[in-house]
C-alpha cells in the first residue's frame, strides 16, 4: 500500500456541515424523548381529534375541523419551538452540555442554528401527521401555491419567534424553573392565546391584547391563510395583508426576544 493512499486533512468541517450534523442529532434526541414526543405530537393530535369529534362544541359558523386544523398546526409549532426547546436547552445548560459544546469547533451561533434546524425538522413531521389526521377527519384545504407559501412563511416566522423566547427562558432561569415556566406558558397560551379558536371568540375588551400574543398571531395568520370564517377579513384564499400583519407581530417578538437573549443568555 502506497504512502499516498491516505491523505489526512486535519481541521473542522465547514460550518454548514457542522450545523446540519448538530441539527440532525438534536432532532434524533428529541424523538427519543418520550415526554417531548407527547408534547410535540400526541397532545396536538388528541386536541384535534377531541375538538372535532366532541358533541355540542361550537367554534363559529364554519366546520370545527376547518377552525381547529390551522390552530393545531400553530400549537405544534409552539410546543416544539418554545416548550420543548426551552426545557431541553435549560437542562443541557444545567448538566454542562452547553459549556462543552461552546468550546467545540462548532461556534455558538452554529449551535443555536443547529437547534433551530432540529426544530424545523420536527415541525415537518408534525405538519405532515397533523395534516394527515385532519384530512381523515374531513379537512379539505386549498393547497395552492399561494396557500403553501403563506403557511411556510408563517411557520418559519412563528418558529423563529418562539425559539427566541424559549432560548431566552432557558438561558436565564434554572432548569427546574424553566420546566415549570415553559409548561405554564404553554397551557396559558393554549387556553387564552387564541391558539385553537379565533380571537373573535374572546370578549371584545381583550381581543386587541390577545391579538398581539405570538400564539394568536401565528394561529390567526394560519386561519386567514385557509380562509376560516370567524376571522375578520377572512377570504376564500390566503389574505397576504393578514399574513403580513401576523408576520410583523411575530417579527417584533423575535427581535425583542433575540435582543434580550443576546444580553442575558448564560452558557453555564
Amino acid at each position: 500500500m502506497s504512502a499516498a493512499t491516505f491523505a489526512p486533512r486535519p481541521g473542522a468541517a465547514s460550518l454548514p456541515r457542522m450545523v446540519l450534523a448538530q441539527g440532525l442529532m438534536e432532532a434524533r434526541l428529541l424523538f427519543r424523548n418520550g415526554e417531548q414526543v407527547v408534547l410535540a405530537l400526541v397532545i396536538p393530535l388528541l386536541l384535534l381529534a377531541a375538538g372535532t369529534l366532541a358533541p355540542g362544541l361550537s367554534l363559529g359558523p364554519q366546520r370545527r375541523i376547518d377552525v381547529l386544523a390551522p390552530g393545531v398546526i400553530g400549537l405544534a409549532v409552539m410546543s416544539t419551538a418554545f416548550t420543548s426547546l426551552a426545557i431541553a436547552t435549560a437542562f443541557e445548560r444545567r448538566y454542562g452540555v452547553l459549556k462543552r459544546l461552546g468550546v467545540s469547533p462548532l461556534p455558538r451561533t452554529g449551535l443555536l442554528a443547529g437547534k433551530v434546524l432540529a426544530v424545523l425538522l420536527v415541525e415537518v413531521v408534525q405538519v405532515v401527521l397533523i395534516g394527515a389526521v385532519a384530512y381523515a377527519l374531513g379537512w379539505r384545504p386549498d393547497l395552492g401555491a399561494g396557500t403553501v407559501g403563506a403557511v411556510v412563511v408563517l411557520v418559519v416566522a412563528g418558529t423563529s419567534a418562539f425559539a427566541a423566547l424559549g432560548l431566552l427562558m432557558a438561558g436565564t432561569l434554572r432548569a427546574e424553573a424553566t420546566l415549570a415556566g415553559a409548561n405554564l406558558v404553554y397551557l396559558l397560551l393554549v387556553v387564552c392565546g387564541a391558539t385553537l379558536v379565533p380571537v373573535a371568540s374572546y370578549p371584545a375588551a381583550i381581543q386587541p391584547l390577545i391579538g398581539w400574543l405570538p400564539s394568536a398571531a401565528l394561529a390567526e395568520g394560519l386561519r386567514h391563510t385557509f380562509g376560516v370564517a370567524g376571522v375578520a377579513g377572512a377570504s376564500a384564499g390566503p389574505s397576504w395583508g393578514a399574513v403580513a400583519g401576523s408576520v410583523g407581530i411575530l417579527a417584533a417578538w423575535l427581535l425583542a426576544a433575540a435582543l434580550a437573549t443576546s444580553r442575558t443568555f448564560r452558557w453555564e
